[in-house]
């Protein structure tokens, strides 16, 4: 009897041990983070601000939402577009022209290696809708006289793509994420207003002018009166995203 009693006295101890040693191993997985906060250091150099939010959904699989706001302001590496332009009017109107955005990027990747979500080269999807808005001097010629009309409004474009990545563990919780290539394609549409009060001959000129700009692969329509003149903008829309991004694991 004692026999018995000491037989199920070390098969409960053991069976004890065993549960306690898979609750162990088991404690690290239930644990680990699955969430990365980052900042991209490219956008800095274009005046961008764009922060991504990464989460682990399954082994191999992950979630995001990048969001960039570019205040509105020059545009970035303005003296090296004047430079290319050579051309004193072109240069003012460089000079004078203001940009801003705001983008929501969702995103879905997919993992390649052994290591699982949030490490390693991945393939992701991503759409990237973004709005924005724009003022420029519209210059024309009005028999042989330079004038302009201060035009100014917003543009939305909706793209869909591909990205290309790899995400690396620098050490701790930091980690680094490289977009390596991720082009996109969509659409757009977009409206530019001015208003000035203008003769029946600048009007004229005004109109030559908007007919001599080309946009390529963009259609517009413009009116022009006594009062002003619009632009309605609508056509395809293709960028490329890349960046490389700091951020922490928690």
């Amino acid at each position: 009897m004692r026999k018995v009693s000491l037989l199920l006295l070390l098969t409960f101890c053991s069976a004890s041990l065993f549960a306690q040693n898979e609750n162990e191993k088991e404690q690290p997985s239930m644990a680990v983070s699955k969430n990365v906060v980052k900042l991209n250091l490219f956008a800095l150099a274009l005046k961008n601000f764009s922060i991504q939010y990464e989460r682990a959904v399954a082994r191999k699989i992950s979630v995001a939402a990048t969001f960039r706001y570019m205040p509105t302001g020059s545009i970035p590496f303005k003296s090296t577009f004047k430079d290319l332009a050579d051309d004193p009017d072109t240069e003012k109107q460089i000079d004078d022209l203001r940009i801003g955005n705001f983008a929501i990027m969702p995103e879905a990747r997919f993992y390649l290696g052994k290591k699982g979500a949030l490490n390693g080269f991945y393939l992701g999807l991503y759409a990237n809708i973004a709005m924005y808005n724009t003022s420029l001097p519209f210059q024309y010629d009005d028999n042989g006289t330079t004038k302009t009309i201060p035009m100014s409004g917003n543009l939305t474009a909706i793209t869909g793509g591909i990205m290309i990545g790899a995400q690396f563990k620098l050490g701790g919780p930091v980690y680094l994420d490289w977009w390596i290539l991720g082009p996109g394609y969509g659409t757009s549409n977009g409206k530019l207003t001015g208003s000035k009060s203008m003769t029946p001959s600048e009007q004229q000129d005004l109109r030559d002018e908007f007919a001599d700009t080309d946009i390529p692969l963009t259609k517009f329509t413009y009116t022009v009166n006594s009062t002003g003149a619009t632009m309605d903008f609508k056509g395809p829309w293709a960028g490329i995203r890349s960046g490389l991004a700091i951020g922490i694991r928690f």
